[in-house]
């Protein structure tokens, strides 16, 4: 029995795509497997938002300069703090962000220490006093701000503190086995006065009117002027966007009371002119009256 060329041709065809099909599922199964490895990894980071939780106050740290210090002992009595978790030798994105952070603190009217207060701590346990001191003279010997030195900590810990801390801010991190850094998401998270959690900024760049009224929000309201707090009310922080709008209501309310004092002002004003003028009626009066009597 004679089998037409055209059917070898097309079953040697079919036979060759499926070779092909099969080299490359073979082929694709390592990148398939290292691409799930990848995805599990960053499944173990991110920030799992705390607001209105309370973080541990007694957990200790050393500082910059070796002295064993608990959260509590950095707290000043009023004022909001600034929560920057990092790792003085990573490469990139810790850079990034304690560069952020400096550049708006910068910008920033108000000042760390007599303000608020900034907390960096290292999340890696094997990182040294020395080092937390080489960043902290790195970013205060140009920041220029007086007083800022007791104002900005730059801390190291051991692990099961670093842990209690970060899981009570809901900061996830892992550590990629293959180059043994530290993978993190790039977030900064405000508290209040007495530790809770309050307030979360995400990414590498920070807006100065969102710290400022981040750490407004955090002092309820207890640091800026008037001004500062009259600006602030028309504002609030939107989750989806993750940056604070502008809120109409507020907005009517405060140009409502501002149309209030104006009006005011001008009663005021025109009936203290009215009183001189009355008050002024008699005596001309009076001269009228003599000379016509004369």
């Amino acid at each position: 029995m004679m089998i037409p060329v055209s059917v070898i041709e097309r079953f040697s065809l079919v036979t060759l795509c499926l070779l092909i099909a099969c080299t490359a599922f073979l082929k694709a199964q390592p990148a398939h497997a290292q691409l799930n490895q990848r995805a599990a990894i960053f499944d173990e980071i991110g920030v799992d938002e705390k607001l209105g939780d309370t973080i541990p106050m007694d957990l200790e740290f050393v500082n910059s300069e070796g002295d064993t210090v608990t959260i509590a002992d950095l707290m000043i009595d009023g004022k909001p703090v600034l929560l920057n978790p990092l790792y003085y030798e990573c490469p990139m994105l810790c850079n990034l962000v304690v560069e952020a952070v400096y550049d708006v603190v910068k910008q920033l009217r108000w000042s760390p220490g007599s303000d608020y207060t900034i907390i960096s701590f290292s999340i890696n346990p094997d990182e040294t006093v020395e080092q937390a001191a080489e960043s902290k003279e790195r970013y205060l010997s140009s920041l220029d701000r007086e007083g800022a030195e007791d104002g900005w900590h730059f801390l190291v810990g051991e692990e099961p503190q670093i842990k209690a801390l970060t899981d009570a801010v809901g900061f996830k991190y892992t550590v990629e086995e293959r180059t043994g850094e530290y993978l993190h998401s790039a977030s900064i998270i405000f508290l209040s006065p007495d530790g809770m959690v309050t307030r979360y900024l995400h990414g590498i760049e920070f807006e100065e009117f969102a710290l400022r009224n981040a750490l407004h929000e955090s002092a309820d309201g207890k640091i800026g002027t008037i001004l500062d707090q009259a600006i602030l009310f028309c504002f609030t922080y939107d989750p989806d966007s993750e940056s604070y709008i502008p809120v109409a209501l507020n907005i009517m309310k405060l140009g409502g009371f501002v149309t209030l004092i104006i009006l005011g002002a001008f009663l005021l004003i025109f009936w203290r002119r009215e009183r001189r003028s009355s008050s002024s009626s008699p005596s001309k009066q009076s001269q009228t009256f003599e000379i016509i009597k004369e």
